[in-house]
């Protein structure tokens, strides 16, 4: 019996999203067919004119633009933010700093911090426990 190797396939979508850029603006070809891990692989590593374009100057999807201004994507949604927004207009915010931009990156640097906090006295919990030879419940 021989074992025939398909190539994994995904939506453009999923293609898009792994790639981080917004769907909408790729080429039609990429957006209408089905992209293969290898293809995948080699976009990655040797990215055609039109992607190095698109994660130059956008338009950028949501998580981009979030990361890129510094909030939550749901910070974005609270700021009104609900469209894919280009390098140039992610830099015309950041320059106008809305008090809703304010707002969001300093929840995001608490709950940056928090999260750190949490991460630290977890370490601390599994290490007293490993040192007295307890097991820990992670959930705690």
């Amino acid at each position: 019996m021989t074992s025939h190797k398909t190539a994994q396939t995904m939506k453009p979508a999923t293609a898009a999203k792994k790639l981080g850029v917004y769907l909408e603006a790729t080429p039609a070809a990429f957006r209408e067919g089905v992209v293969s891990r290898t293809e995948l692989n080699a976009l990655q590593s040797d990215p055609p004119e039109w992607l190095r374009e698109l994660r130059r100057n956008g338009p950028h999807p949501r998580p981009v633009v979030a990361a890129k201004l510094g909030v939550s994507i749901s910070g974005l949604a609270r700021g009104g933010i609900t469209d894919a927004l280009t390098t140039e207009q992610i830099e015309e915010l950041k320059k106008e700093n809305p008090d809703w931009l304010q707002r969001e990156r300093t929840t995001q640097a608490e709950v940056r911090k928090e999260t750190v906090r949490i991460k630290e006295k977890q370490a601390q919990k599994e290490k007293r426990a490993k040192d007295s030879g307890q097991s820990v419940d992670p959930r705690d």
